[in-house]
């Protein structure tokens, strides 16, 4: 489940290692370290890190109010909207993780937290999971158009030197060949590089290596299907290229923290 937060001091240690970092500033100042450049954080600024490690050598002033919410990478794939927006925001926020609101965002923000907050408390709610899942959507989806707003179709690309490279593995995954080719192998060689260099540009750009973002698109597709409950695990099996069920069992329970019935109750 989420955590809430009312501080980044901790961001990163104990349970919250690993965790992906949703924070919003209400008043002061916050200064840090991410990617080696020192960053700061104000009043009506939105930050996002994917993993919440990333941040060191922390500085809140005395009057710095924030709310963090802090989710694993296994309920975020599970809370996620099925929209690759959220594969092109995250790479444009490894380069910047902090978005400058405009006041009509930082309404919406503020309630988007506050309903995470009132959600996670009301632990009696006999759909308690799927109430936390829906806030924390809910809030993503005002992730996607906050962060399409500000920065338009253009910032969705990596400006960087292998940019273009990274855009083209992105299309392949886009078009659906992770359905039946998870090997980086397979889209080194239709990209003419080696899984080696296809595997450091992801890394160098993304700050994960090409088969993460192989495993981000097909987890997504497989909780979109196991929810529509339109196909039988047999047929999504099948979809997927995996010698059986129990294969994909597995699968799903490796990289999705949970059993296919899990998402299909």
């Amino acid at each position: 489940m989420p955590i809430f937060d009312t501080t980044l001091k901790d961001v990163g240690s104990g349970e919250k290692a690993g965790c992906l970092c949703h924070a919003y500033c209400h008043r002061g100042e916050c200064t840090f370290l991410f990617n080696g450049r020192r960053l700061k954080m104000v009043q009506g600024d939105c930050l996002i890190v994917r993993r919440s490690d990333l941040l060191s050598d922390i500085h809140e002033s005395d009057d710095f109010k924030v709310d963090v919410v802090y989710v694993t990478p296994q309920f975020i794939t599970i809370a996620t909207p099925q929209s690759n927006y959220g594969m092109r925001g995250s790479l444009a926020l490894f380069n910047n993780p902090i978005m400058h609101l405009t006041p009509e965002q930082q309404t919406v923000c503020r309630l988007d937290f506050d309903y995470v907050r009132r959600r996670l408390s009301h632990t009696t709610h006999r759909f308690y999971r799927d109430a936390i899942v829906n806030a924390v959507q809910a809030m993503i989806i005002d992730f996607f158009d906050f962060h399409a707003t500000l920065y338009g179709e253009e910032q969705e690309k990596v400006t960087q030197q292998h940019a273009m490279l990274m855009n083209r593995f992105l299309a392949l995954l886009e078009r659906g060949d992770y359905r039946r080719n998870r090997e980086i192998g397979y889209y080194a060689d239709i990209l003419c590089v080696t899984p080696k260099y296809l595997s450091e540009v992801s890394k160098k750009v993304s700050g994960f290596p090409a088969a993460y973002w192989i495993t981000r698109y097909t987890s997504l597709d497989i909780v979109r299907l196991l929810r529509s409950r339109r196909l039988s695990l047999t047929e999504i099996s099948d979809m997927f290229g995996f010698s059986s069920v129990s294969y994909f069992s597995r699968y799903v329970q490796k990289y999705l923290g949970a059993p296919p019935s899990d998402f299909t109750e």
